[in-house]
């Protein structure tokens, strides 16, 4: 679904212009403030202590917490949202935008589109609630009804606005009310648990310091991350093209999340709670293997996806945006950016992995100084590539990401020994060798059905469709020949039996 609004988005909006170059501006900068002190950044910090509440009976207490942090951070946040909108036009002058008719629509984006930190960081919480009590699929889903506000906005909205800038402030309102619908969804199953959220701040109990304490170094660790992608965005604004290169990197970005959101982030989810008990238990033997587990999981999902985004980036593209405003000259961008990103996509859901690893742990400093490093070294390699053009961006994010990777594995090991590391990367090889049928026959059936069927939208659907269905059985043909034991995993799916009526 959030291909699907950035579709519907492309097509009102394409990637070229002064005005949504300024929107994707505008929205990456609340965003990084969310990153730092909301959602992803307070569940990856609260899901450790509530879980090790859970885990030694103190449920009340532990509810107790989750209250007080609910409200804290309704005070706190809507002080930070307040303090940005004030500061929004020093904020956007950094990028460029700093006068003009484009520079007051750069900030009059960013301040209807701050609230949604607020609401994100109350999100966080009840997110990190439900799935201490291994509740996925309500928190899973919201983000679906999340991007139908959105569509549904652009849709209705946008046709009837009477100029661009009109356009966009509906594209950001609608955000925002799809961020608020996103955070009262899951409120009712709160309600079917065994405590309930309260009107309490209990700041004197250490568990909720402990959650801020922990917060910091998580908060910095992905807060850095995002730093980093903005920091992509000010070279592609300031040194590439700030007509097209930062939302050009930034669509290219929304499809290389597709297989990110439905896979890694996936397993990291569902695993992170079990990881969470393990090391509240010291049971190094079974986190060892559930690390190990996850790992082979997403690189059996996502070593095909980076390969089928690096051969058919140009198709893949066309088919998804190639309409109303956006051209084949964006077509063109957009590509070698999304091909740039598919060097790294593998590595990027294994830092994810490894990053829940050490929060499970309650060992956030460690990844947050590889991100501090990561950050030093991207930013060296977005001054080095960006004179490529805007695939340089992406490309070197890749790289950083191999890099982060490499880091984390081998502090991992220095903490807990080795990590299944023999059978990980003996998967590895074997999946590799496996995706390679699959790059050469998606390849060789897009190119004969796209010069037999055209370029009309169902010719490139049939053609596109027909090339990941022959590579992907490909795929699973050269896994099951090379004995890939993840396949045997995903295929015993077939097998199990129905949970009693």
């Amino acid at each position: 679904f959030g291909l699907l609004r950035e579709i519907v988005a492309r097509r009102y909006f394409g990637v070229e212009g002064a005005g949504i170059n300024a929107f994707t501006i505008a929205f990456q900068v609340p965003n990084l403030v969310r990153a730092l002190v909301a959602d992803a950044a307070l569940s990856s910090a609260f899901v450790p202590v509530f879980s090790e509440l859970l885990e030694k009976g103190e449920r009340a207490r532990a509810w107790r917490v989750a209250s007080s942090l609910i409200w804290i951070l309704l005070l706190g946040l809507t002080a930070v949202t307040a303090l940005f909108i004030l500061a929004a036009p020093w904020v956007m002058a950094l990028f460029g935008y700093g006068g003009g008719e484009t520079g007051d629509l750069a900030v009059t984006l960013s301040r209807i589109l701050f609230p949604i930190v607020v609401l994100l960081g109350v999100f966080g919480i009840v997110v990190g609630v439900l799935n201490s009590y291994e509740h996925f699929t309500v928190p899973a889903l919201t983000p679906v009804f999340w991007n139908l506000v959105i569509i549904a906005g652009l849709v209705i909205g946008v046709p009837r606005a009477d100029s661009t800038e009109g356009e966009l402030y509906v594209y950001a309102g609608s955000i925002v009310a799809g961020t608020l619908i996103q955070l009262l969804l899951p409120l009712p199953w709160l309600t079917g648990l065994d405590g309930r959220i309260r009107l309490a701040i209990d700041w004197r109990d250490p568990a909720v310091k402990r959650v801020f304490v922990l917060m910091l170094p998580v908060t910095l660790g992905l807060g850095l991350i995002n730093v980093n992608a903005l920091i992509g965005t000010f070279f592609a604004a300031r040194y590439i093209d700030r007509t097209i290169a930062p939302s050009a990197v930034d669509a290219a970005f929304r499809i290389y999340m597709v297989p990110q959101g439905m896979f890694s982030v996936a397993v990291a989810t569902v695993l992170f709670p079990a990881l969470a008990r393990l090391a509240a238990r010291r049971d190094d033997e079974a986190f060892r293997n559930t690390v190990g587990l996850g790992l082979r999981q997403i690189a059996f999902l996502l070593v095909p996806a980076s390969v089928a985004f690096a051969v058919l980036a140009e198709p893949i593209v066309r088919l998804l945006y190639q309409r109303g405003e956006f051209g084949a000259h964006e077509t063109e961008v957009v590509a070698g950016a999304l091909a740039a990103f598919s060097l790294g996509l593998t590595f990027n859901g294994a830092m994810l992995m490894l990053n829940r690893a050490f929060f499970g742990l309650q060992a956030p400093w460690i990844p947050t100084w590889v991100a501090l490093g990561n950050l030093i070294l991207n930013t060296a390699l977005f001054a080095l590539f960006y004179r490529v053009g805007t695939w340089g961006i992406p490309f070197a994010i890749s790289l950083a990401n191999v890099a982060g990777t490499a880091a984390l594995l081998i502090l991992l090991r220095r903490r807990l020994g080795e990590v299944e590391d023999r059978r990980t990367a003996r998967s590895t090889v074997l999946i590799a060798t496996a995706a390679i049928p699959l790059a050469l026959i998606s390849y060789g059936v897009w190119r004969v059905l796209d010069d037999v069927l055209g370029r009309s939208f169902g010719g490139q659907f049939v053609s596109l469709a027909a090339a990941l269905a022959v590579g992907g059985a490909a795929y699973a043909f050269s896994c099951r020949l090379l004995g890939v034991r993840e396949l045997n995993a995903l295929l015993s799916l077939r097998a199990r039996p129905a949970p009693p009526a």
